[in-house]
């Protein structure tokens, strides 16, 4: 496990396109900022776990509908490439 530290308004980077910044520090709580393509999922741990729990769950009494609501629950549609108008006629 990589240990860094870190002030407010400080940042580390995952890869080339995840971002993690201290927001605010209260006491013993960190508030973090997180910059992560729409195609990554984020999730608290206590939520990714209970998601894996349902999804062995689901397995056994096949509701993975269930599942896949809890994951995108909160994910941003996507949107696709912009489009490019035709040409006029006759070129």
């Amino acid at each position: 496990m990589l240990v860094l530290s870190r002030q407010r308004d400080e940042s580390i980077i995952i890869g080339d396109d995840i971002e993690i910044t201290v927001v605010d520090i209260r006491g013993e709580k960190v508030r973090l900022g997180i910059n992560a393509p729409p195609h990554v999922p984020v999730h608290r741990k206590e939520v990714y776990d209970a998601m894996v729990r349902e999804k062995q769950a689901a397995g056994a009494t096949g509701v993975s509908a269930k599942v896949e609501s809890l994951a995108n629950k909160n994910k941003p549609t996507p949107q696709g490439p912009p489009t490019t108008p035709p040409p006029p006629a006759g070129q």
